[in-house]
């Protein structure tokens, strides 16, 4: 493990341990991973909706495996330097599986990755119809990627789906048992009203993650706010996607409808700043730098 790495991690570790609500987009693939670099947030999720939704034009019902995850976060790694932190689902099998997928992530380039107590294939965790395993196999997972990670700073996202099958209650419950088995970050997802969420940082001593779907069954609040109740981490896992797709929506319609389409900032972004976002500037200099000499 190389020097940046290592400080990179330990970084995103203590950012999240100040419990200020750090902003987390999600990524779908390297550019979307740009375009979030670009703006100046300091880490971004690998959303396994994302890449489900935009690689395989599939909705998030676990269609992709533990190898797709992994090139996606290869290519997003050698995209940006910014920490990852990874959407691995259910782990992609038992605890031995759970094994395999840290190994499999921390090498590609994760700095963090989340498990849910979901049954495989899991769910959208803003779906209905979820179902989880019990509590004592997720903490056996949990124990499994404790024990693979290289790193003691490579950081594992415990994400509980009981609120809706079980209640709040029982989401606490195992959020709790979740913590005593190593977990580094509790997501309860699917929080469904603002005294829950008002009630949540106050229950653990370690730091939670709160997922804002929009269009979701979680209430919003401005960031201020959750830094305020102490969250870690506030995610917003597909509005990149959800942007990109209306943004698509928009210039084609244009373009079908009038049959052409001009330069028109409100609906494409100019020629040179997709240019910029790839650093072709970047590779015309390294490629004058290589080229072969007339002798």
């Amino acid at each position: 493990m190389s020097q940046t790495t290592a400080n990179r991690r330990a970084a995103f570790r203590a950012a999240i341990q100040q419990r200020r609500a750090l902003l987390v987009p999600g990524a779908f693939n390297a550019l979307s991973a740009r375009v979030i670099a670009d703006a100046g947030f300091r880490a971004l999720y690998i959303t396994g909706a994302g890449v489900t939704n935009m690689s395989l034009g599939l909705p998030d019902l676990g269609f992709i495996g533990l190898n797709e995850i992994a090139e996606h976060t290869s290519r997003i790694r050698d995209a940006v330097d910014l920490p990852l932190i990874v959407d691995a689902d259910t782990g992609f099998g038992n605890a031995l599986n759970v094994r395999h997928t840290v190994r499999t992530l921390e090498r590609a380039g994760a700095d963090a990755i989340q498990l849910e107590d979901q049954v495989s294939p899991k769910k959208c965790g803003h779906f209905a119809g979820k179902h989880v395993i019990s509590t004592s196999e997720m903490v056996g997972k949990l124990h499994a990627a404790v024990d693979a990670r290289e790193d003691a700073n490579f950081q594992i996202v415990a994400r509980t789906d009981a609120c809706a099958v079980h209640g709040f209650e029982a989401a606490i419950e195992r959020a709790h048992r979740f913590a005593e088995a190593g977990a580094d970050v509790l997501f309860i997802e699917a929080v469904e009203t603002f005294e829950e969420i008002r009630r949540l940082p106050s229950l653990f001593e370690t730091p939670q993650l709160i997922n804002i779907v929009v269009g979701g069954k979680t209430p919003t609040l401005p960031q201020g706010e959750f830094a305020e109740l102490g969250f870690g981490i506030v995610l917003y896992a597909n509005a990149a996607l959800q942007s990109a797709v209306l943004g698509m929506q928009k210039a084609l319609t244009t373009l079908r409808d009038e049959g052409k389409l001009d330069e028109d900032p409100t609906l494409l972004v100019p020629f040179n700043e997709r240019q910029r976002l790839v650093d072709k500037p970047l590779y015309d200099r390294l490629d004058k730098e290589y080229a072969a000499g007339t002798d």
